[in-house]
């Protein structure tokens, strides 16, 4: 069972850290490979860069809670898990996510 686990490849645990540029202000933020894979994947959805991608989940965020995160590159990553099960949960309710990634994700309001 762990075998789909333990045999991924090195480099997509291995952390990396992004210089991004929110507001004017350069920011530095380390992830792991495959998170930054993900984003990258979520912000070509988009029609993004993955750095404008980020700075636009940064200023959403910080409308929604009117404060600074605290910890960035945690929300980052729940910001892919939820891309993930979001994704698993479309394809599993007939397609409604078309598999190829040339199309945007639908905006879901909270509530």
């Amino acid at each position: 069972m762990c075998g789909i686990y333990i045999n991924a490849d090195p480099i997509l645990y291995e952390s990396r850290t992004r210089a991004i540029r929110i507001h004017g202000v350069v920011t530095t933020v380390r992830l792991e490979n495959l998170f930054w894979d993900m984003l990258q994947e979520i912000a070509n959805r988009e029609s993004m860069t993955t750095s404008e991608f980020v700075a636009k989940l940064y200023d959403e965020l910080l409308t929604l809670r009117g404060e600074e995160p605290i910890n960035f590159a945690s929300f980052l990553r729940v910001c892919c898990a939820r891309y993930l099960s979001l994704s698993a949960v479309r394809s599993e309710a007939a397609g409604d996510a078309p598999a190829d990634s040339s199309h945007k994700l639908k905006v879901v309001q909270a509530g």
